[in-house]
């Protein structure tokens, strides 16, 4: 579907991309990956057609359609939304049109002329889906996170997020050949990313996406393309295997630089051993062995996550809180008559992780403001434990002085820092040179992030209390925030949309709703699995045995045997790889010259190989019968 080949970028002197290589096949799910600035975007242009390269080129299969979906949409006509969506299926709508002209005139006794044309064209309307089209539009706006009173809302109305999802919505119906998506899970909450999941998974055409969520990518993508120093490296599989992978290979490079390394240094030594013999031969012999040295091809440090991103969290205690670090209780909320939440009760206990969980609307921020005093309650109160410091990050920065440059914002909070120390902090979050000088108001919303993170980190709180802290992070920036969250001491509560982050750092989920909050104890995948078992539960209780939910209820049980099978079988071809190896090592004992003459050894070997032939042979006959 798509060949990307040996493309190149420069901006000034700086070298974004460097001979990127790719390709996408039909109806594949490609996830494009790197951190921030590593030219994710500018490829996408590239892609488009909307940037060329400096060098290689782009080639796309012969009458494909491409639908490119860029971070920022600028929509300003005045249709609706359902009209903006629906205006997708233009070509439905003409088809429709016609057959309403050719319906006309069979009425007006031109039944006989139009028959042919109006069999054919309602063939085609029916191929493309036309009688469900208007339902197809209704779920996907749906899907985005749209209500019905929505639909009626002039685009022009819209915040930059809700023009994104329109975006998004007419671009889905359209259903071009290939897909490129550029962060599309950014503005929605967590059902409308699970339901854009279910949709792109099943997606008739090939999607190419650059997306930081980590949970998304692992059930919609088949195929991983990282771009790292500016090239790229392709791997099959989901993010996870790509994590995996990438461990062994980072492993693997870092095992190799370490013995080019020794080897390097013992060579060294060597030659100036030779050289301290101060004779010709010697000297010429080290003379020699330096030419051979410099011939060498160095092998580079492979780059961590933390050396990678450059960026370093630690977050520190200063003083510990008791036991009972927070009390909610008969919290209500509303804002101009309309009520947002009531009856939010929740207890939080030292070093817990909690993560509070709810659709888009629902007033997570809210309770942390409560909790934070920045808003008061219409109800309830929350209680703090004792000796409870809370440190709060906010996802719009609202705590940050934006007249204040970086080096004054963190000066203003710690006058007992000196300049060399502040520039450190500040280094430690990306921030070097004359970037400290800047305003916070000048920054991006990454970047006040980013300070927003430096300020938590020295205010040694030992409860955090964070808004979307993962917003704006790349991949990389998560992991390193992931792991300063789970080395911390202290207590956490935080919102958030990346499933991902959750699954790594909660060890409870409270989801809110408008009456009340659900207490799970566990990560996210947790929480998804007991929501989905109380859901069929209700819906038992609810229902009578009818034939449709005996026939659902088999279907569920075939998917937990078939689940159970492909479990069963991993395990054994698991067992089967180990022995094989296994063998193999008993089979390159046996062939080694060295132990030619040790024939108790030998006689060993010989016993273990014929164990480990009939454990193969019963591992195989077990995996045919499960296979079966």
């Amino acid at each position: 579907m798509l060949s990307v080949s040996h493309i190149s970028k420069a901006f000034a002197e700086k070298e974004v991309l460097k001979d990127v290589s790719f390709r996408v096949e039909d109806k594949e799910k490609v996830g494009l990956i790197g951190i921030n600035g590593a030219g994710k975007t500018t490829l996408l242009k590239i892609i488009a057609g909307e940037m060329i390269p400096d060098e290689g080129s782009v080639s796309l299969a012969k009458n494909a359609a491409l639908g490119y979906l860029t971070q920022h949409q600028d929509l300003t006509d005045e249709h609706t939304i359902y009209e903006s969506v629906l205006s997708a299926r233009a070509d439905i709508l003409m088809l429709e049109k016609r057959l309403r002209d050719l319906e006309l005139k069979m009425s007006d006794g031109e039944a006989e002329s139009v028959m042919e044309e109006y069999v054919k064209v309602g063939h085609e309307f029916e191929l493309k889906n036309g009688y469900a089209y208007r339902s197809e539009v209704t779920g996907v706006i749906k899907g985005l996170g749209f209500a019905e009173e929505d639909f009626e809302k002039r685009i022009s109305t819209l915040s930059g997020g809700q023009k994104t999802r329109v975006a998004l919505g007419r671009l889905l119906l359209s259903k071009p050949d290939l897909l490129m998506l550029d962060e599309p899970t950014n503005h929605l909450d967590m059902p409308s990313i699970a339901w854009l999941e279910g949709y792109l998974s099943s997606y008739p055409g090939a999607v190419l996406i650059v997306c930081h969520d980590r949970y998304f990518l692992d059930h919609v993508v088949t195929k991983i393309v990282e771009i790292d120093l500016g090239k790229s490296i392709s791997f099959e599989g989901n993010y996870s295997v790509y994590g995996q992978k990438k461990q062994e290979m980072l492993a693997a490079g870092l095992k190799a630089y370490a013995k080019q390394q020794a080897e390097i240094k013992h060579e060294q030594e060597v030659i100036e051993k030779l050289k301290s013999f101060n004779r010709e031969k010697s000297v010429k012999r080290a003379e020699s062995r330096e030419k051979k040295l410099g011939r060498i091809e160095l092998i580079e440090r492979p780059m961590t996550a933390d050396s990678a991103s450059g960026m370093s969290i630690e977050f520190d205690v200063a003083v510990e809180s008791g036991k009972d670090v927070l009390e909610v209780s008969d919290l209500s909320k509303s804002f101009d008559g309309k009520k947002i939440f009531e009856n939010v009760n929740f207890c939080i206990r030292k070093g817990e992780h909690i993560a509070l969980i709810g659709a888009n609307g629902t007033g997570k921020t809210t309770i942390l403001k409560i909790i934070n005093e920045i808003l008061p309650p219409d109800t309830g109160y929350v209680k703090l434990g004792a000796k409870v410091e809370i440190a709060y990050y906010d996802q719009e920065q609202q705590v940050l002085n934006m007249q204040n440059t970086l080096f004054e914002e963190m000066s203003d909070d710690h006058p007992d820092m000196n300049n060399t120390e502040i520039r450190n902090v500040l280094a430690a979050f990306l921030f070097t040179g004359e970037d400290v000088f800047k305003k916070i108001g000048d920054l991006s919303g990454g970047e006040r992030g980013r300070v927003s993170l430096a300020k938590l980190m020295l205010s040694c709180a030992n409860l955090l209390v964070l808004d979307e802290p993962t917003n704006h992070l790349d991949i990389i920036s998560k992991e390193i925030l992931e792991n300063a969250i789970n080395s911390y001491k202290g207590t956490v509560l935080y919102v958030s949309h990346d499933r991902y982050f959750i699954n790594k750092t909660a060890g409870r989920v409270l989801e809110l709703t408008e009456n009340g909050i659900n207490e799970y104890l566990g990560n996210y995948d947790y929480y998804l699995e007991k929501k989905t078992d109380m859901q069929a539960v209700a819906l038992t209780e609810k229902e009578p045995e009818t034939a449709a939910k005996l026939d659902w209820k088999a279907r569920k049980e075939e998917e937990a045997e078939k689940r159970k099978k492909a479990s069963e079988l991993k395990k054994v071809e698991d067992a089967i790889e180990k022995s094989e190896a296994e063998m193999e090592e008993i089979d390159a004992g046996l062939s080694d010259p060295e132990n030619g003459n040790n024939v108790a050894l030998l006689m060993e070997l010989t016993k273990k190989r014929t164990e480990l032939e009939k454990k193969i042979e019963a591992l195989y006959e077990k995996w045919e019968e499960i296979g079966n």
